[in-house]
């Protein structure tokens, strides 16, 4: 059965996130995007659980469903900020449970060593060698997972506050390891010159903030397994039924060269280590991005592919192509317009995206949207890096398309106006 995955999102529990972050928005646009399963982010705010409770049924697969019947696999955060080694870490950890009895019993242990109801992605004050053990106390099944592991300030290798290995990190609890996410600034082929990584799987997540569908499912993980959490497990542990992901181009991510967002300043590996990392206009330290990174931990060429690895896409979101391409922004109603067209007539985003006939699409839309849907499956497109904190741009026509690249995290268009179109 193919399954396609978002296993990182939040609720609007969690700092930063659109007010509108539900469970009935979550499938709508999950659907809309081609996902059939979502996690269910933040179990361990207590406002959030309860809804979740409410509105989601067990039957002993460890998959649960809604009232129509979408697929949800209860999904928490945890931020851990502590010392170690002589240095101030902050890393941030998914994790996966199989039922509420388990989560309860997370949540019991966790609110023994701080507070749950203040944020979606609570913050402690203790390791994630500690996370591990705890963990494990409760249930073998909860699955521990480093999120966008190289994020600068929140990642297991993040530049700022991380380590240069998952064994550094965990210790003696790096056994309970079986994946890492990779996040926005960085892809698959990025973690395969790090010889070490080979061990892990390598997952991929929206990290999503909002619902609308450039965020939710910009990554995603494609399975071929049966609806029962044990067979996801396998998927992630064994990489048994794992068939591909979908990742933005890690040009697109925030991180991904190094940086000084303040002077403006954006600089590729070469140029940042020949600068020993320091912003040419104000002399500070620049943010170390993922690419630069990965060449500080590489041990082969670009190019190097793994034994046994999972294949993955580069793709760009639908609603970014449309909304590029004309010059409006994507939470635009003429945005809205385009992509409902096209969502009518092929069903889903991600059949938009990867499966649509090129013929057929120019009678949907127009000639000159079609033709950049096709340069984006075929990774035509290049791209003005992301760097310290801001997104990416791809580069429609040689140019910036700026315009509708603001950093939002919930549009401000009414659900009611977007309705007219579907």
């Amino acid at each position: 059965m193919k399954v396609i995955a978002d296993l990182q999102i939040h609720s609007r529990f969690s700092r930063a996130t659109s007010i509108n972050l539900n469970l009935p928005n979550l499938e709508k646009y999950a659907k809309l995007k081609g996902l059939n399963l979502l996690g269910t982010g933040d179990f361990t705010h207590p406002k959030w659980l309860a809804e979740l409770k409410d509105e989601l049924k067990e039957d002993g697969s460890g998959v649960l469903t809604s009232k129509s019947g979408f697929h949800f696999v209860l999904q928490g955060e945890i931020s851990n900020m502590y010392t170690q080694d002589g240095k101030g870490r902050r890393i941030h950890n998914l994790l996966l449970a199989k039922d509420f009895e388990i989560v309860e019993q997370i949540n019991k242990a966790l609110s023994k060593k701080g507070r749950l109801d203040y944020d979606g992605r609570p913050i402690f004050g203790f390791s994630c060698i500690e996370l591990v053990e705890m963990m494990k106390e409760i249930d073998d099944s909860i699955e521990i997972v480093p999120a966008h592991a190289w994020t600068p300030w929140f990642g297991l290798f993040g530049s700022m506050t991380g380590f240069d290995s998952v064994e550094e990190c965990f210790k003696d609890q790096a056994k309970h390891i079986y994946a890492i996410e990779t996040g926005l600034s960085s892809d698959p082929a990025m973690n395969w010159r790090i010889s070490s990584l080979d061990k892990y799987t390598l997952l991929s997540s929206s990290d999503a903030h909002s619902f609308w569908p450039w965020r939710l499912g910009r990554e995603c993980n494609i399975f071929d397994i049966d609806w029962n959490y044990d067979d996801l497990l396998n998927a992630i542990r064994k990489r048994k039924g794992f068939v591909e992901t979908i990742e933005m181009w890690p040009h697109e991510g925030k991180y991904h060269y190094s940086g000084h967002r303040a002077c403006n300043v954006c600089l590729s590996p070469k140029e940042s280590l020949k600068l020993k990392d320091i912003c040419p206009v104000c002399r500070r330290k620049l943010t170390v991005g993922v690419a630069q990174r990965v060449e500080m931990l590489a041990d082969r060429p670009e190019g190097f592919v793994p034994k046994h690895a999972i294949p993955f896409k580069n793709i760009i979101p639908l609603s970014e192509v449309i909304a590029g391409t004309i010059g409006e922004k994507v939470e635009s109603k003429k945005v809205w317009e385009e992509y409902y067209k096209l969502i009518r007539a092929f069903g889903n985003e991600l059949n938009v995206i990867l499966d649509s006939e090129e013929s057929k699409l120019k009678k949907i839309t127009s000639e000159k949207i079609a033709e950049n849907i096709i340069r984006n499956r075929n990774q035509k497109i290049p791209f003005k890096p992301g760097y310290d904190g801001v997104y990416g741009v791809p580069m429609f026509d040689g140019e910036e398309s700026a315009k509708y690249k603001e950093d939002v995290y919930e549009a401000k268009v009414e659900q009611k106006g977007l309705n007219e179109f579907m």
